[in-house]
């Protein structure tokens, strides 16, 4: 048990290293030498560089010392351990990207994706790992915990937006703000499409008048399970069988051919789902 927690702990340490990284090239070589803004805490330090010359990641860090309080109260000891070692490695990773890394002025459109991409992706893999560097990311968690059904991507943009203001003062021109929307909706949407994308699906409902042919089907063709529920129709006051079977969005072809094979007649529908959690998707980090 001993070797699996410090296994894991490697694990963790490793995917906020290459996270840190990537996020701090990010900010570092496109988004602060455009004069744009990342949003968050990040945001807020590169507004304060540019101002007073105060270095990114010392400041990110002083920021941060306040939320990683709240975090401890709302999340206890694990979380707030990871966390605070993400939030120093970051402050860290900002810190030497300063001294070391190139950095590129770009047309405006170009530092503004390609500087959230970035950015989306570093905060991303903190993220997969049950932790938060801090700032908006860690807000994010907060209300996340309260309201599992907001994704935690769309939070941390709603909540950059107010750090947008800050960017149009201290730059002094509207074009700053628009760009940092931008480099806003591209950071929250990677981080979406990281977190939940990979294990987005299709549920698949069948009445059929062949439930256990059709179930055999379905197994045969993709190994998936296929759940049972008995149902009655509305009109016709009939026993029916509702067979529900989730699966990847480039499965449900086969399942339809698989149905249709059996049962011609079959009721079918096609359902989008957000994330599947189990065997054969996605596993609890």
């Amino acid at each position: 048990m001993e070797v699996k927690i410090k296994s894991e702990w490697l694990k963790d340490l490793v995917y906020f290293l290459v996270g840190c990284m990537i996020f701090s090239f990010g900010v570092i070589s496109i988004i602060e030498p455009n004069e744009i803004s990342p949003g968050g805490f990040t945001g807020i330090a590169t507004v304060f560089n540019y101002w007073l010359g105060l270095p990114v990641g010392i400041t990110v860090f002083v920021l941060n010392i306040p939320l990683l309080i709240l975090q401890y109260k709302n999340f206890g000891g694990s979380f707030i351990i990871k966390t605070a070692a993400a939030t120093f490695i970051l402050s860290c990773t900002l810190g030497i990207a300063e001294y070391l890394l190139p950095i590129f002025k770009l047309d405006g459109i170009l530092a503004a994706v390609f500087g959230g991409i970035s950015t989306g992706f570093g905060l991303s893999l903190v993220l997969l790992r049950g932790a938060t560097t801090g700032g908006a990311d860690a807000v994010a968690k907060l209300v996340n915990k309260k309201y599992p059904h907001f994704p935690v991507g769309r939070i941390i943009m709603f909540t950059d937006l107010a750090v947008i203001v800050l960017s149009v003062i201290a730059y002094g021109n509207i074009e700053s703000a628009l760009y940092s929307i931008i480099t806003i909706y591209a950071s929250s949407k990677v981080v979406d499409a990281m977190l939940y994308g990979a294990d987005k699906g299709k549920m698949i409902y069948v009445i059929t008048a062949f439930p256990d042919k059709v179930s055999s089907a379905i197994y045969s063709s993709l190994e998936r399970g296929v759940t049972r529920i008995d149902a009655r129709g509305g009109y016709t006051g009939e026993k029916r069988v509702l067979l529900l079977c989730a699966v990847r969005i480039h499965e449900v072809g086969t399942v339809l051919r698989s149905v249709s094979e059996v049962d011609g007649a079959a009721f079918t529908i096609v359902a989008d789902v957000g994330q599947i959690i189990g065997e054969g998707f996605k596993r609890n980090i």
